[in-house]
């Protein structure tokens, strides 16, 4: 009797005092974006660019870069802006692939590449989409345009927008094509385009399109070929988007797929198209050679005590971990839970209550949330006072 007296006094000191002591807090999901991958890299680029930038998709580590805040014309690699504006449009409801658009003069008079889009003529937004990611149309991109804003001078407007958003300081657009001739100020830099190119690819239709090699539009009577060689030359190249013109000379956004490692790499300013693939293909191939994504999707962990609350015990969840590390490293991976003893409530649904922290060698290399999916509220004094005599009675 002496032990459960002790025991009823201590849970209402507790109750009383609302101990919040064993909560712990959870940190980034994500480790910090370091350069340390390629402080000592030099990789034996043999020709000359004007920037290049590596970087791993879903964790946007920096795998290589060089002269990658150099302003410069990024030429049809503008349209990476244009589209993820499209697809952000379809992911709103704004428009669907099906409807139809009629061709305005202005989009129908674009030079450079095109689809020879006619004022008037009546196509779907899912062809003028392929027609601008696979032969990088100038006509359908601002076709494009004005379906999404109106005109194409409201749509730069919102280009330049959501550059800002993505903080993008890098980065002016003057139109939604990339040809130097209505140009003055339109430039971006490498990093600023896989910055751009990251947000888009979220957008996985648009790799449906980028990683087609051949297609057509007008019920199969204009046939589309990729400007993006490496897609049918290169192993897992699944996109994005090329660019050349006298001004920017050749640019790519080029993005690959192995196992479950999404690369980016981007080039500016090479002098001929197949430099310009050769270096991709070399930052891409360094990508792939080097690193891996370690990846530990949410789950289950373990049931935890809850002191204090309606209910004993509640279930305990990781979020899901990814980061970039070493590929002789994937095996050596050592994670540590950190996981108070008891959790007091209240606990509201989601809270974090601990963390995992993923380490190599002993280092941390990022550190991933422990939470809870369900509330707990804080028992009633009444309540306990019930449950203690209840077990009283009963023995």
């Amino acid at each position: 009797m002496k032990k459960l007296i002790s025991s009823i006094l201590f849970i209402i000191l507790i109750l009383s005092f609302g101990i919040t002591a064993f909560a712990v807090k959870g940190t980034n999901t994500l480790a910090e974006n370091k350069n340390a991958f390629y402080d000592d890299v030099n990789l034996d680029i043999d020709y000359e660019v004007g920037g290049v930038y590596l970087c791993e998709a879903t964790t946007g580590k920096v795998l290589y870069a060089q002269n990658e805040f150099k302003t410069a014309s990024p030429a049809s690699v503008t349209k990476v802006m244009t589209l993820l504006l499209v697809c952000e449009a379809l992911a709103d409801g704004k428009y669907s692939l099906g409807d139809t658009v009629r061709v305005s003069a202005n989009a129908a008079s674009m030079g450079g590449s095109q689809v020879f889009l006619e004022e008037g003529e009546k196509i779907t937004v899912e062809d003028l989409i392929k027609s601008t990611v696979i032969a990088s149309g100038n006509d359908s991109s601002v076709a494009l345009a004005e379906l999404t804003a109106g005109s194409e001078t409201a749509f730069v407007k919102m280009m330049n927008t959501r550059a800002a958003e993505l903080g993008l300081k890098n980065t002016n657009f003057e139109n939604t094509t990339g040809l130097d001739d209505t140009t003055v100020d339109h430039y971006s830099c490498a990093a600023d385009i896989a910055t751009m190119s990251r947000e888009l690819i979220r957008h996985s239709i648009i790799l449906e399109y980028s990683s087609i090699w051949q297609d057509t539009i007008r019920s199969g009577e204009f046939t589309l070929t990729n400007t993006n060689r490496l897609v049918r030359y290169y192993d897992g190249c699944n996109g994005l988007k090329t660019g050349s013109t006298d001004k920017a000379g050749y640019c790519i956004a080029a993005t690959a797929k192995r196992g479950n490692m999404q690369l980016i790499a981007v080039v500016m300013g090479a002098r001929t198209r197949d430099e310009r693939n050769a270096v991709a293909r070399t930052l891409l191939d360094f990508g792939f050679a080097n690193y891996a994504l370690y990846e530990k999707g949410e789950g289950f962990i373990e049931n935890a005590r809850v002191l204090g609350g309606i209910k004993d015990e509640i279930a305990l969840y990781s979020s899901p971990f990814s980061t970039v590390i070493d590929k002789t490293m994937q095996s050596k991976v050592e994670l540590e839970y950190e996981i108070p003893e008891r959790i007091v409530a209240p606990i509201a649904d989601g809270e974090c209550v601990g963390r995992i922290i993923y380490k190599i060698g002993g280092e941390q290399i990022g550190a991933s949330e422990i939470y809870v999916k369900d509330e707990v509220k804080a028992i009633k004094f009444s309540e306990l006072l019930g449950r203690i005599l209840k077990r009283i009675v009963c023995g």
